[in-house]
């Protein structure tokens, strides 16, 4: 699903927010592929410097009054603690939402029957067999144990995801393993397909974590980037990527930053990777308001950007298509401003990728001064759409651009997940959860619980990921309209009330550089008219057009919803009159005085989407600009063609 998104808001008024805590409830030495497997002997130092389960409650309690709601936790793996089950039914009982990371072999039937409660529960893999599974554990056995945890989670019907951990040792069968994870699960993710090094630095450990790294183009190919490319860059690292703006590394991510780490010995930071001693706080010394209020908001201006980071990656023209963060520069080389060979790397697959993305799966169109990006999972090619949608495509995009996303699988939905039914009629049923519109494609009974298609909008509807129950009508090509529904309008509506326009049931034209709207239903003259004057006058559209308002005045746009004149143009006109078009024995032109009896009839032509007080709002505010301010008629006619001398009155 699609998320809403965050606002972004200062440090200083954080508290005031919902608070997203993580804690690690087991010493943890950041080496992906090893750290689940950690086990200390009792008496071990780190052991006994752990935070007891007191100090947790407390610093749990401390944080709930801050206004923190949820939790993640992990380790190391959180279940070697004794007391995992205690802490664990404590936070889940005084939390709205939480997530556990788990290698899953240590769970037993009562703690499953105690994962039943609604979170997210990531369990990870490392092979597709006991043999691969067992060596990069390094634990005989472990494949056996967790394949029995899988089990225990079922039989207690405590739902999880399975998270595939890919490296050097087990990529060869990293298909195996993506179908054994769908064999045990609905859901089933991949992390991080690169390593960072170990916070301790041991140059032994390091060594090891570096020999079983992926090849750039293996991250890549694992890990693709979003078909919207940008957005998954955005989304990944949104604050990491100016840090030369404010002068300091962290100013960014803590500026805009709602989440906070707490190591299993209470050290707090405002990031999972933060290992310098020096940015972090210490709750078993202070409280949680001091560390949240004061300590973290001082770390962002505590860590200057270098110059070797703005000779380096702060210039480097591949910086958006790279991973790097100031936190992996120090686990790698202990310096916050270090390059990162290996991500260079991959920063430079994950270019040759965007490249090849964007010729193969993207195309843009104009409409009415709107770009539309259209990504597909599957390639665009100059058959998808139909013909019409030539007069529209562009190269690049504009500065106002609304993207569609394709995808050609349904997600796996629960209604009771979807938030506030606010539409149901054949064929959508309409949802709002947070900032986001869920549209689902219903059928007649008694067929109606099986969906056809489910959109997924951002709050003004300027984006779209489109799920698809099947894929044949998008490989057959020859598509009527760019979302693949019956038409666009059910998007463009929607974004141009934000954009001061409209659809209307019109045929427009360039007659003699006036722009011209000959509004009317089905079977009113729409397409006579554009027949009758297309040898004296630009047709834009037959059938359905665009007003939009700007300062110079009002524009109409020709769009690619025709209808019997198959002749469409993305080119506008400066909008000179409305004519309401009568069919009649006579031609005559009157003109129309009452202003709301224009209303009346502009409305009356008006194309609605799924209409909320919003978007009405905007849209009837529009109308009584139109009627206050352009021309309107009513023209009755007929199919001699002597129109045209009515027109040039005009």
């Amino acid at each position: 699903m699609a998320q809403g998104y965050l606002e972004k808001i200062k440090t200083n008024i954080l508290p005031r927010i919902p608070l997203e805590g993580e804690i690690d409830l087991t010493y943890r030495c950041n080496n992906n592929c090893l750290h689940c497997w950690l086990r200390l002997s009792p008496d071990a130092k780190e052991k006994k410097e752990e935070l007891s389960f007191k100090e947790i409650k407390s610093i749990v309690d401390q944080a709930k009054a801050l206004g923190c709601r949820s939790w993640s936790i992990s380790g190391g793996e959180p279940m070697l603690r004794p007391d995992f089950f205690e802490i664990f039914d404590y936070i889940t009982r005084h939390f709205v939402k939480y997530s556990l990371n788990t290698n899953g072999t240590l769970i037993t039937p009562k703690i499953a029957k105690l994962l039943k409660r609604k979170g997210v529960k990531m369990v990870a893999l490392y092979g597709a067999t006991a043999k691969v599974h067992d060596q990069i554990t390094r634990t005989p056995g472990s494949f056996a144990a967790l394949m029995a945890g899988f089990a225990y989670l079922k039989e207690a019907k405590a739902g999880f995801i399975v998270q595939l951990i890919p490296m050097k040792d087990n990529y060869d069968q990293f298909q195996d393993m993506l179908k054994l994870a769908k064999s045990l699960s609905k859901h089933y993710r991949t992390g991080s397909p690169w390593l960072y090094l170990s916070a301790c630095g041991d140059i032994q450990k390091n060594r090891e974590i570096i020999s079983q790294r992926l090849t750039p183009r293996q991250v890549v190919e694992i890990d693709k980037p979003d078909l919207s490319y940008d957005d998954w860059i955005q989304e990944s690292a949104p604050t990491c990527e100016r840090p030369k703006e404010s002068g300091y590394f962290f100013t960014p991510c803590i500026n805009s930053r709602q989440t906070f780490h707490i190591d299993p010995y209470g050290q707090m930071s405002f990031c999972s990777h933060i290992k310098d001693p020096g940015l972090r706080y210490d709750l078993k010394a202070g409280s949680f308001r001091d560390g949240w209020d004061n300590f973290i908001p001082g770390l962002a201006r505590k860590v200057k950007v270098s110059k070797e980071f703005k000779q380096n990656c702060g210039s480097c023209k591949l910086r958006k298509d790279c991973r790097w963060c100031a936190v992996y520069a120090y686990l790698e080389h202990r310096r916050f401003g270090a390059k990162i060979e290996y991500l260079c790397d991959v920063a430079k697959e994950n270019s040759n990728f965007r490249e090849d993305f964007i010729k193969k799966n993207r195309r843009y169109f104009n409409i009415a001064d709107i770009t539309v990006q259209v990504d597909s999972d599957l390639p665009i090619t100059k058959d998808t759409f139909q013909a019409k949608f030539k007069n529209f495509e562009v190269n690049t995009p504009g500065q106002d651009v609304i993207k569609i996303r394709h995808c050609f699988s349904l997600p796996d939905l629960k209604i009771k997940d979807l938030g506030r039914e606010f539409y149901r009629k054949i064929p959508w049923a309409i949802y709002k959860r947070n900032d986001s519109w869920i549209y689902l494609g219903i059928q007649p009974p008694p067929q109606d619980k099986l969906l056809n298609r489910v959109l997924v909008f951002n709050s003004d509807h300027s984006r779209v990921v489109i799920h698809h129950d099947k894929n044949e009508a998008f490989l057959k090509g020859k598509l009527p309209s760019l979302s693949l529904l019956t038409t666009d309008q059910i998007i463009l509506s929607r974004v141009l009330a934000d954009r001061q326009g409209c659809y209307l049931h019109a045929c427009g034209v360039n007659f003699q550089g006036k722009g011209l709207l000959f509004a009317g239903h089905s079977e009113a003259g729409k397409s006579t008219i554009a027949g009758l004057l297309k040898q004296k006058a630009k047709i834009l559209c037959d059938d359905r057009m665009i007003i939009r308002q700007f300062p110079e005045g009002f524009k109409i746009f020709g769009t690619w919803s025709h209808g019997d004149v198959p002749i469409v143009s993305a080119s506008s006109a400066p909008l000179t009159a409305i004519i309401f078009i009568e069919k009649a024995e006579e031609n005559r032109l009157i003109l129309l005085k009452d202003k709301k009896e224009i209303t009346k009839k502009i409305l009356s032509c008006l194309i609605r989407p799924f209409t909320t007080n919003d978007w009405w709002h905007k849209t009837i505010t529009l109308i009584e600009h139109i009627s206050g301010q352009v021309p309107c008629y009513v023209l009755r006619f007929d199919k001699s063609g002597r129109v045209v001398d009515e027109l040039r009155k005009l």
